[in-house]
Order: C-alpha cells, then structure tokens, then sequence
C-alpha cells in the first residue's frame, strides 16, 4: 500500500457533539445558516429570488461556455488516460484491499445515485424535443424528418455519454484515492492536499466543503420537486388522481419517510438492497418496452445512435463558432454545469463504495459501462418515442407539450399501458429515494469531517431536511421557487468546475509520485 500523508491537524479535532449529532464546526453551522436563508428568502420573494438567480446562471453560461465546454473535454480525456496508463493497475486501498460491493450492486449503486431519475424524466421527451425543434437543434439540422431524429438521438447520448460520467470519475477516483490509500477524510477538501498542504484543514478547506454541502442540497432537493411533479404527472395521467399541490407533497413526503428508513439501515441494507430492486424494475420495464414496442425500429436505432456519437462528438464537443447557440447555451452548457452542480455528490457517494477496485476498473465501470446502459435505455425508450411522433401515432405527435408527461404519453400507445406506467411511477419514486438517502449520506460525511459514519441523527437530519426544502418551496413559492432552486444548483456549477480542474491536477501530480515511488 502507498504511503498515507501525515497531517498537522484532524477535521475531527473541530468537531462538537451536539444532542446526538457529531457535526464539524465550521463546516456544518455554516451549510444550515446559509441554507436556512436562502429558503427563508426564496419564500419571502420566490419571483425576484429566481430573477436573480437565473441571472446569475445565464451569466455563467453565456459568459463561461468555453470553461465548461473546454474543462469537459479535459476530464474525458484524463480519464481515458487512467484507463490506458499502468497507473491504472494500483487498487483503491492498497493491494490487498477487498470489495466492499459485489460488481452488480455496486454498479447499480453508482447508476442509482448518478443519473437512474434522470434517463426517467428525459428518456422520451429529450429526443421529442430536439426532433421537433421544441428549444434549438443539434448543429442546426432541420426538425422532423429523419436525419433530425438521428441527430436528436445522438444528442441525447452526448448529453447522457462520456463527459457527464468523466466528471463524477474525476471527482470520484480524487476522493477514493485521497480516502482510501492516503488516509485522508472522506470529503472534497482532502482531494487538495498535493496543492495545498496543510491549509486544506483550515479556512480554503472548509470554503470548499461549505460549496459542496450547498450544491449537493440544492441539487438534491430540486430534484426531488420535479420529481414530484413528475409522479404526480403519472398518477393523474393512469389514474386520474388530482395533479396539484396537495398530491406533490404527499409525494415528497412519501419518498423522504422511505428515504429516512434507508439511511438509518445503513448502506448496505439500505441503499444497496434500494439499488438493487430499482435495477431489477428498470430492467423489467426496458424488457417490456423493447418487446412490446417497435423492436426493429430500437434495434436499428441502437446502431444509429452509437454511430451518430462518434460521428458528432467531436463537433458537439467544440464551442468555438457554434451557429446553434440555442441549444449549444439551452442544453449542452446547462447539462455540463448541471452534472458539476452534482459532481460533490454524485462523485463522493461513488467514493465511498469503490474500495477495493482498481483505478482501471473503476474508470472502465464510471466511464464506458453507463455510456453502453444509456444507449440502450435511450434507444429503447427514446427510439420508440421518435417512432410514434414520426408516424403520427398518440399525443407525441403533436410534439413535447411536457417533458414530466412524455415517457406516460409514449407508454400510453403500447400494450398493458397501466402496468407499464405504474411500474414507471415505482421507478420515479425508487430512483428518488436512492437520490436522497446517498445525497444524504454524502452530505453526513461532509459536515462530520469526513467521517464514514456520521451518527444516525444527522443521517435523519440531512434527508428530513431535502424533503422539507423542496416542499416549503413548493408549497410557499411553487414552480418560481423551484426554479430559483435550480439556477442556483446551477450558478454553483462555475466555481466548482474550477475547483475540479484544480482536483484533476492535484490527483494527477498524487499518482504520478505514488507510481514512481512504487517502482
């Protein structure tokens, strides 16, 4: 095993017990305050909040979509640099360090907590919407015939591909490696130390977890809004149930009393055996659609898709001269500060089940295996959505009139329509719960110092207080709040797409000293 760092202070020496809580001061009274205010605020004025706010995330983007374009593109290539080097032979934990997981619940933990909601919600109306021109197209091709759905299609799978997934394996490798073989705590900061030093453990540090608490709540907990949206979209679509406020919030309270029992049981016996059963209904509900829907038609489009991918992602992957500036702004750019905006989160939970893995086959798991899911499930699904708006078949014909009702619309024209949907409502609410209790694990972590097992209170605490956000805001402010919520999980995306470039460099200079050292 590699050499550990020794440090000068512990996160745990800041710690103070409070009524069952083992919180790291600053880190932890400052994420609440901050938090605390902004809700306070977001309720107080939820329209001028969200002007200000979407303000600040246009002006991010418009302003920085070469850095998210360019940093991007870097994170894919480092990681493909892991993959190939002989760096990638060294194990996370030393040589003789054991999984934790076996390979498939360990890969359906990662899937669960990075994307599983979110190819739920955009599987079918990403596709519809790009095809029909419903905000931009890819490099300006026309809607509505079929080079447009071939495009939409490859689209999809760039937005879905590599670069997201790049991201978390920056910020997921830098945080298992620093964790698991230097002996560092389990949070952002420690990913630092090369660069840093000693002052990662002083007021820089805790600035730097103080903006991943921030993002991964925001980000969590708008999530968990437009998911309630989304399910509540379902249920009035299958069964007629009032889609308003009321059915919303039961929702949310709904997923976070599961998600409360989930945290408490731990992460083997919670969010393993969630993951676990999620896969296992997603795989029954892409078997359904895949025999049930126009089979040859997903067949071919597999093919057209993947070819589609490597045919266009260098040209999506530019920023300089782009003619489609709206949706190379509305979409692209919005997804690449959207999955940094996560990265502390997503990045950290897939840490913290990865011991014992190498860094190969960790990045080949992060990298190249989510990209092959998401071609079939975009195919799938997204395949079948484009057949039946291009042959006038139900109300996807008519175009996107809501992303939350696309998938239900799609499932609408096939067999067994109601057991299909409602399995699909499961899932929504499944890949929430697996969302919120692993966000709040993470976020445990961070405000205990980087500890692995932060106490069952504050376990309690973190996912009671996802839930309690994303429904003030609903209830007190409604789609305004919400949205401000999201322009400023995005806004969050500019500082830490700095921040990981920092962290890919730091872990860069680590692994290189470590192999020299271990030859």
């Amino acid at each position: 095993m590699s050499s550990q760092y020794s440090t000068e202070h512990e996160l745990g020496d800041n710690n103070v017990q409070v009524v069952g809580l083992d919180i790291h001061n600053p880190v932890f009274i400052i994420s609440v305050l901050l938090i605390l205010v902004f809700v306070i605020v977001t309720l107080i004025a939820p329209a001028e909040t969200k002007v200000i706010l979407e303000g600040a995330k246009n002006w991010s983007i418009d302003n920085f979509d070469w850095l998210f374009m360019s940093a991007s593109n870097w994170f894919v290539i480092f990681c493909v640099a892991i993959l190939l080097l002989p760096v990638g032979r060294m194990r996370l934990g030393g040589d003789d360090a054991k999984p934790d997981f076996n390979r498939m619940s360990w890969f359906a933990m990662l899937f669960a907590a990075g994307m599983g909601i979110g190819l739920m919600f955009w599987a079918v109306a990403e596709p519809i919407a790009y095809y029909t021109d419903w905000w931009g197209t890819p490099l300006n091709v026309a809607p509505g015939d079929a080079d447009a759905a071939k495009a939409a299609m490859a689209a999809t799978l760039f937005h879905w591909g590599f670069h997201p997934w790049a991201i978390y394996g920056v910020v997921g490798l830098a945080l298992a490696y620093f964790t698991f073989n230097k002996g560092l705590p389990l949070t952002i900061r420690s990913a630092f130390y090369p660069l840093l030093g000693e002052r990662v453990w002083g007021r820089t540090g805790d600035l730097i977890d103080v903006l991943a608490v921030l993002a991964t709540i925001f980000g969590l907990a708008t999530s968990l809004g437009l998911g309630a949206q989304q399910a509540s979209s379902g249920l009035n679509f299958v069964f007629g149930i009032a889609d308003n406020l009321t059915t919303q919030l039961c929702v949310i309270v709904g997923v976070t009393g599961i998600a409360v029992i989930s945290v408490v049981r731990g992460l083997s016996n919670g969010v393993r055996i969630l993951s676990n059963i999620n896969m296992l209904l997603a795989v029954c509900l892409l078997v359904f659609v895949f025999i049930a829907g126009p089979t040859l038609v997903i067949l071919s489009t597999m093919g057209s898709t993947a070819l589609g991918y490597i045919e266009n992602i260098l040209p999506l992957s530019n920023w300089v001269g782009r003619e489609d500036e709206k949706f190379f702004h509305g979409w692209t750019v919005f997804y690449w500060a959207w999955w940094v905006s996560w990265s502390p989160f997503v990045g950290m939970f897939i840490a913290r089940i990865s011991r014992g893995r190498t860094l190969r086959e960790f990045m080949a798991s992060v990298l190249i295996v989510p990209v092959l899911v998401t071609l079939v499930w975009m195919s799938v699904f997204g395949g079948t959505g484009l057949e039946q708006a291009q042959n006038g078949i139900g109300e996807l014909a008519n175009g996107l009139s809501s992303v939350s009702l696309a998938m239900f619309q799609m499932l609408d024209n096939l067999p067994l329509t109601e057991i299909a949907s409602v399995l699909a409502i499961l899932l929504v609410l499944i890949f929430f719960v697996t969302s919120s209790d692993s966000g709040s694990l993470v976020i445990d972590s961070i405000t205990s110092g980087g500890k692995l097992d932060a106490p069952v209170p504050q376990r309690i605490l973190w996912a009671v207080l996802e839930g309690s956000i994303a429904a003030a805001l609903l209830y007190g402010g409604g789609n305004e709040a919400l949205k401000a919520l999201q322009a400023g999980a995005i806004a969050t995306g500019l500082p830490f797409t700095v921040i990981l470039i920092l962290m890919s460099i730091s872990l860069a200079k680590a692994l290189a000293k470590d192999y020299q050292y271990r030859k």
